[in-house]
């Protein structure tokens, strides 16, 4: 991946901070190539990982920080948004579509992600709080400088 694909921001835990992600990861995928659903896709992904790094990582605090990276492995897209809170078991997350658990306002984020992305992973970051990983497999398309294909050619 080009370095100017890559990114890495620090920001303090509140949810109008997601927006600027937001632009700046889609302005990346553009220029990767990633077909406009893909890209929907992961942006939903990706948001609620900021917001649960915000709301359950860092507990709204403003003073401590998200921090999101985004390179390419291979034709893996990889995507790290860590907190600097107390971590998490994943395994603690109840299964959103149990029966039990449908009127229940928790879990959807993490059930999206799994869902919209090929690989996710929960680990620790250097220095404590929760780290995900963020995996999508980049069906290349040519690519441009403004990430735009030239009329008349196919995305390949």
């Amino acid at each position: 991946m080009a370095e100017e694909h890559c990114f890495h921001l620090d920001l303090g835990s509140r949810f109008e901070n997601i927006e600027l992600v937001q632009v700046v990861l889609r302005d990346a995928l553009v220029r990767l190539g990633m077909d406009e659903d893909a890209r929907h896709w992961v942006d939903v992904a990706v948001r609620e990982a900021i917001a649960n790094a915000i709301k359950h990582g860092n507990a709204q605090d403003p003073q401590k920080q998200v921090h999101v990276d985004l390179s390419l492995e291979g034709e893996d897209l990889v995507i790290q948004v860590g907190d600097e809170g107390p971590g998490f078991d994943p395994a603690q997350i109840h299964d959103p579509l149990a029966p039990e658990n449908l009127l229940r306002p928790n879990g959807r984020g993490i059930f999206y992600m799994k869902s919209f992305m090929d690989e996710i992973h929960y680990g620790t970051r250097p220095g404590g709080g929760t780290l995900v990983t963020l995996r999508k497999r980049v069906d290349r398309a040519q690519e441009h400088p403004q990430g735009q294909r030239e009329e008349g050619t196919e995305w390949t």
